[in-house]
């Protein structure tokens, strides 16, 4: 249900002057109470959810069943487990809903506007759409969305953007009585439910007021607590291959179960014991503890993750992360360092660029000394100054102080937010600058802007700063630099950010009109004032680590907000572009009343542009930014996919736009991962199969992984382990079908001659031997190195099936020479029941200790070591336990003693040579399945290339990638534009074509800048200029 969010003009909400308790109550009837509840289930509802999934009823099933068999100990034994597990999951699950709760949960006291000036004290449950809110001075949590009409308001969002930096929220412009209000485009002037409200500034007398616009789940942060109450289900081939092999399992118990009750009917066993008996060999095909068994992977690699400072809120991910193959970076933050180092400032005079200088007091008394000093969102929080990484930088250069306003600003003519103190200096007149009104940053318009005035005069002066390209196109063309775009690209080129300052004299505006003036009315007619410059560098991880990537064939993409060619030279320094890539600049062009939308592709090194032959061997990369991606979107969809494909730098992306990208790239069968520092990349984050957060605000919650060292060395470490956790849960899943397919042989067997394993032989089996090399078994660390094939996902490959299929078929014919071969010995004598239960026999001793060797050979055959895990020698309580279950298996079959023979009802073999023979038939089976597993069948004839055959003969089996970049070799796109692309940075504003046609024809090569051009001179001019 939606609130005031849509089809609402922005005028409309100054007009609002509070709602009646009557129309209150009215409306709160309408869109219910504002709260966010979180259910915390009770333990029976929990307990019921639980018990009733299929998997459990089996176990119920089967636990039920062998009590009725008298088979107590295992199955005392498996619902005691069962009950900690459930009692640890039930726990578990409450602490987690209430700790949820706790922290979404919050009502505060609000005071809701009456009319006029009538204010009453409300509990912040009872707001509805179109109250009028007053926002307290400081330490304010919202409770809803709400729009801030008057005031202004410093916020923390670090609970929905990630961003911990402080944001100031301005009042919803009143000037265009037809805009329409929408709550994304005008996100500078809204305070979102769960962020806190840090200080208030009032304008004049007035309260700091806001309109609520939304409550409860229709929120911001209601959006983000259903995102976290119902995550998007993580679709993994290996989880549904899974349970479509239990299904077969379960197909070949049912013909256990008909084979049975088959050979019991003919020898006239009671229905009791034929029921009993069919059924039991049911539940040995079907293992009930393989559920448990597959999350033994998972566990011990959360925990190796933990220890490296890798926290995950999302287990079932950690297997998905070891398929990736393609990890997205965000560049600031995540590639780059934090912190900016401001390389230099290059002034303009005379629509000319004056050298590049350090020397910041040098143009004190300029208008770009001022813009420097003004042009920001910082503020004082509790004495300091605070704000944006970018402004300090900027503003510390200045070496001006930042002062809050307050009654005692009578120097100035207008009502100002912000006092900005200036350093005293002989080259100005001036020692003060008041911040009047401020039009705050936004992604979408590249820029910000400030209204300031002067201590003791009545002028006004706009300074705006942004994009350097959309800063120029907002400038007068007469002021902008011929070679402006030659100038920028050499900065760019090499990694700088770069952003220009610009500026314009409002001598026609009053002070009553000052707060109402349309912004699109103010930033236009700029006077272009020169270019910041700042230096971002390569965190010293990050070179590595991309190599390490693309070394092991996983796509690196750059998913960026900052320009297209500063984001190039990052990716070529980083190594995600090396000298043999053929990089296409892709260009969009809007279309126009008298041209339809196009594309234009470019070499990004005009060197190439006359001289080189397009490869289209996989060296061919495109890079483009977020208008032109919005373009093909929406005029050229046939081409996404092959841009997408190709695609390396990703500039100028919208936080949508990110997650578009990340979602495009899985519709091609990718699996994705997304590296971020949690600012702008929550959509991202939560789109991919594996997101990494960097940041450890409240926005990590969005991502499934978050790392506490904040470089990208925990990607090829997610990697890793999550290769391992995968190879382990296929190799604990092929282990548990091995075992159940083994003892379900050895039943089978043994129910031919009417005989049975003993209770206490079937607890050695599932208790001492399967469980303890279960759990041991996945603790096997990940390899050190990333190797170019990613471990097989489908259960149903060649390679596991065969593997399977192998494995059992050997074990099943050492079981059956046992079963046979201790018949033809002359001491063998043929069992003689002398009580119900009675199983003591050689065939029983022969088939049963055989397949105790057996469940330790496939523990250690299917136990993989590299290149995905390493050796199994490094798991040393593994191979502790490997050592101690064949000590005790030996010492059963050579000297097993009386309390032993006695315990589990055996009969050796009276020849001491016969039981050797079974210690050596183990070694033969032992190399047989090491040889096959290892040596045959992991071999890539067998995994890979016979699959890549049956893939190819089936329709549909192969990646939608594979498919679209055979395509693309014998087909002739793009056809590439023989034009050095020069003016690219022009492309990334939101003009027309027609614009951009005229301002390129005002900006033609300038020669080199006079040497006598200095920055004092430009100081002169520009004073002369006032």
């Amino acid at each position: 249900m939606t609130g005031l969010e849509d089809n609402t003009r922005c005028s409309l909400f100054h007009k609002f002057e509070g709602l009646s308790k009557d129309k209150q109550e009215e409306r709160r009837i309408h869109f219910g109470v504002n709260s966010i509840p979180v259910h915390v289930s009770s333990v029976i509802e929990i307990l019921l959810k639980q018990v009733m999934s299929p998997f459990y009823i089996f176990q119920m099933f089967s636990c039920a069943l062998w009590l009725s068999d008298k088979y107590y100990y295992y199955t005392v034994s498996l619902l005691v487990i069962n009950f900690f597990s459930i009692a640890s999951y039930i726990y578990q699950t409450r602490k987690m809903q209430k700790a949820l709760r706790d922290t979404i949960s919050m009502s505060t006291t609000v005071s809701v506007c009456r009319g006029g000036q009538v204010y009453e004290n409300v509990s912040s449950e009872d707001l509805v759409p179109g109250d009028v809110i007053e926002i307290p001075r400081r330490d304010f949590m919202m409770q809803c969305d709400a729009v801030l009409i008057s005031g202004n308001c410093i916020v923390n969002e670090s609970m929905l953007t990630g961003e911990s930096v402080p944001m100031t929220k301005t009042p919803l412009p009143r000037n265009n009585e037809e805009e329409i209000f929408n709550i994304k485009e005008h996100a500078r002037h809204v305070l979102f439910c769960g962020t806190k409200v840090i200080q208030t500034q009032q304008q004049g007398h007035d309260k700091v007021k806001a309109i609520v616009v939304r409550t409860g789940f229709s929120t911001t942060k209601g959006g983000l607590v259903r995102s976290i109450l119902y995550p998007k289900p993580v679709d993994f081939k290996f989880q549904r291959d899974s349970y479509i092999f239990i299904g077969l399992l379960a197909v070949i118990g049912a013909t256990g179960f008909t084979y049975t009750m088959t050979l019991m009917i003919h020898r006239g066993s009671t229905v009791k014991e034929i029921i009993i008996r069919s059924l039991d060999v049911v539940t040995t095909a079907v293992p009930a503890a393989l559920p448990l068994a597959l999350t033994i992977g998972v566990v011990f690699a959360q925990s190796r993750l933990k220890r490296r400072n890798i926290y995950c809120i999302s287990p079932n991910c950690i297997n998905v992360s070891g398929t990736i193959n393609v990890f997205c970076f965000d560049k600031t933050g995540t590639l780059t360092e934090d912190g900016l180092k401001l390389q230099g400032v290059v002034p303009v005079s005379a629509s000319r660029f004056l050298s590049e200088t350090e020397s910041i007091e040098e143009l004190m008394g300029g208008h770009l000394y001022n813009a420097m000093a003004s042009c920001h969102s910082l503020t004082i929080i509790e004495g300091e100054t605070t704000g944006d990484p970018l402004d300090l930088i900027m503003f510390e250069a200045t070496a001006c102080h930042l002062t809050d306003a307050d009654q005692s600003y009578s120097q100035f003519s207008f009502p100002v937010s912000t006092m900005v103190q200036l350093p005293l200096s002989q080259k100005a007149d001036i020692d003060m600058l008041g911040i009047v009104r401020q039009f705050a940053f936004t992604s979408n318009l590249q820029r910000m802007s400030v209204i300031v005035c002067e201590a003791h005069k009545e002028k006004l002066t706009l300074y705006c700063k942004g994009a350097p390209e959309m800063v120029a196109s907002l400038s007068k063309p007469e002021s902008v630099p011929p070679d402006f775009h030659d100038v920028l690209r050499s900065y760019t080129k090499h990694g700088f950010r770069v952003l220009a300052l610009a500026r314009k004299d409002l001598n026609k505006i009053q002070a009553d009109t000052v707060q109402k003036v349309a912004r699109a009315d103010m930033e236009r007619e700029l006077e272009f004032l020169g270019l910041l410059v700042m230096e971002n560098r390569l965190k010293v991880e990050t070179t590595p680590v991309i190599h390490q990537l693309r070394e092991a064939d996983i796509k690196t993409i750059m998913v960026t907000g900052d320009n297209i060619l500063t984001a190039l030279s990052v990716a070529e320094e980083c190594g995600m572009v090396d000298n043999t890539d053929d990089v296409i600049l892709v260009q969009g062009r809007e279309p126009e009343t008298d041209s339809k939308a196009n594309l234009q592709y470019t070499f990004a090194d005009s060197e190439k542009v006359a001289t080189e032959i397009l490869s289209k061997k996989g060296n061919l990369k495109f890079a483009l930014d977020g208008k032109t991606w919005a373009i093909i979107r929406q005029h050229f969809p046939e081409v996404l996919p092959k841009i997408v494909l190709k695609g390396v730098v990703f500039a100028r992306m919208s936080p949508e736009q990110k997650a578009q990208l990340i979602e495009s790239l899985q519709d091609l069968g990718y699996y994705v991962g997304m590296c971020g520092d949690g600012a702008n990349d929550c959509g991202a984050l939560k789109t991919a199969h594996a997101g990494i957060s960097l940041s450890e605000a409240e926005a990590s919650v969005a991502s499934p992984f978050t790392s506490k060292t904040p470089n990208i060395e925990c990607v090829p470490t997610l990697i890793r382990e999550g290769r391992a956790a995968l190879v382990t849960s296929f190799g604990i899943f092929k282990f548990m079908a091995c075992y159940s397919l083994t003892e379900f042989t050895s039943m089978c067997i043994l129910y031919w001659a009417s005989q049975n394993m003993s209770d206490f032989e079937f607890l050695y089996v599932d208790m001492f031997l399967l469980t303890t090399l279960a759990v041991t078994f996945g603790r096997t660390s990940g390899y050190d190195y990333l190797v170019k094939k990613p471990p097989i996902i489908n259960l149903f490959s060649v390679g596991p099936v065969l593997s399977l299929l192998t494995l059992v078929s050997v074990q099943i014919c050492f079981q059956v020479f046992c079963f046979l071969h201790v018949q033809k010995q002359n001491w063998y004598v043929p069992l003689v029941s002398r009580w119900e239960y009675d199983y003591i026999s050689y065939q029983n001793n022969a088939v049963y200790l055989m397949s105790c060797y057996q469940y330790i050979v496939l523990a250690i055959a299917l136990s993989k070591g590299e290149p995905y895990r390493r050796s199994i020698f490094t798991n040393r309580l593994f191979v502790l336990n490997i050592l101690t279950c064949t000590i005790v298996t030996i010492w059963l079959t050579m000297y097993p003693g009386e309390g032993a023979m006695t315990f589990f009802e055996l009969k050796p073999f009276p020849s001491i040579p016969y039981r050797l023979m079974y210690v050596g038939l183990a070694i033969m089976d032992f190399c047989i399945c090491v040889t096959l597993e290892d040596y045959v069948l992991s071999q890539t004839l067998i995994s890979y290339k016979l699959q890549e055959k049956i893939e190819d003969c089936l329709i549909g089996s192969r990646h939608t990638y594979d498919l679209l970049e055979e395509e693309m070799l014998h087909d002739d796109w793009p056809s590439i534009s023989h034009q050095q692309p020069v003016k690219l940075s022009c492309t990334q504003t939101k003009l027309s074509s027609s614009q951009i046609m005229r301002f390129d024809t005002n900006m033609t090569i300038q020669s080199e800048i006079d040497g006598q051009d200095n920055v004092q001179d430009y100081v002169i001019n520009s004073n002369v200029r006032c």
